[in-house]
């Protein structure tokens, strides 16, 4: 069920365009411009309010750009039926939402709503990714929303996975953890990318996270790509002000992913 190749996604000089409290516009993001090679993790790291969430959501056409375009292998991604779409690109959400029910009911709840056959418990390419995302066969039966919130993360990751997506989106996936669930979320999008060859973006203001994982990094501030480029080279030489700044920036004991 683990998605067979990676998808690349292509994000050319996109803009947003918001009204303000006051009525007048505002922009959100100011030409983007952001490649994701498909098997690869790919991570975006800003301060809040830097356009990071909105970004995640053109991707998922959740909104439209205001101009620019995103193209998915090729595909801008407004010529895709929003459904198609969304069984390509798996978004995981910076707090999981569990349906009532057990683990393997939220697992099967994808199937549910496409009107087709659900894996069984016992089913071969569950269990492995149940494997993957390092939960045990015996939470199955568990009723979902009793588990730890880093139990929740990877059952919504394991029941994004089942989608067989090629891309791979996490919004601040490691927010609501603890340092050792985030770092053992971090080593298991490695391997899914890396393994699984599924492409991943990865939304995120934990910096210890980012040197961790990332192949590829970029900093996204005020609404523009500052920086990219190859996530060790990146964070060991910043060029610019900005990142120079965010990287040695107090840690704020809300967050917690600055070093």
């Amino acid at each position: 069920m683990i998605g067979s190749s990676g998808e690349t996604l292509a994000i050319e000089d996109v803009r947003k365009v918001r009204q303000g409290d006051d009525g007048r516009p505002v922009e959100i993001l100011r030409g983007v411009n952001l490649e994701v090679p498909p098997g690869r993790l790919t991570v975006v790291v800003g301060p809040s309010g830097g356009g990071k969430s909105t970004l995640l959501r053109l991707v998922n056409r959740l909104e439209d750009p205001s101009s620019g375009r995103i193209l998915l292998s090729g595909t801008d991604i407004a010529a895709i039926d929003p459904l198609q779409l969304r069984r390509r690109i798996g978004v995981v959400l910076q707090l999981p939402f569990m349906y009532e029910g057990t683990v393997l009911d939220n697992l099967q709840r994808g199937f549910v709503f496409r009107g087709v056959p659900a894996p069984a418990a016992k089913d071969a390419g569950l269990l492995q990714i149940l494997e993957l995302c390092r939960l045990s066969v015996d939470l199955l039966a568990r009723q979902a929303r009793s588990l730890s919130i880093g139990q929740q993360q990877r059952v919504g990751l394991a029941r994004t996975l089942l989608a067989a997506p090629g891309l791979l989106v996490l919004d601040e996936p490691t927010s609501a953890l603890d340092r050792p669930t985030s770092d053992q979320l971090g080593r298991t999008l490695q391997e899914i990318c890396h393994q699984h060859q599924i492409s991943v973006l990865m939304m995120t203001h934990d910096l210890r996270l980012a040197q961790r994982v990332a192949d590829h990094a970029a900093f996204l501030d005020e609404g523009r790509i500052v920086e990219s480029g190859e996530a060790g080279s990146l964070f060991a030489n910043p060029r610019s002000e900005g990142l120079k700044n965010f990287l040695t920036s107090p840690v704020d004991p809300r967050e917690d992913g600055h070093v």
